[in-house]
């Protein structure tokens, strides 16, 4: 698939597939802190208080998020869950 794509247009089973490439592309590294996806965020990303409250129940369920420009629905990379909450809570995206 080419990135990026529209993230609403996608269904459940194709938001896994773009994750997974962009993964692939960032080399296995998060999209925002740049650390392996396959571990946990640095402490200065954990660091930052994070309302639970704004976010769904699951949300912490799945380890590695597919970001998304909000603006424009645009897909942008695979983040660290609490690299996306950190993001949409400090920077709005």
């Amino acid at each position: 698939m080419d990135l990026p794509v529209d993230y609403d247009s996608l269904n459940a089973a194709e938001r896994r597939l773009v994750r997974e490439q962009y993964a692939k592309q960032q080399e296995g590294n998060c999209y925002y802190c740049e650390e392996f996806l396959g571990a946990a965020p640095p402490e200065r990303i954990t660091n930052l208080s994070v309302n639970w409250a704004l976010f769904p129940p699951f949300f912490l369920k799945h380890p590695v998020h597919l970001q998304h420009n909000h603006d424009t629905g645009m897909t942008e990379g695979a983040v660290h869950a609490y690299c996306n909450a950190v993001m949409w809570q400090y920077e709005g995206r």
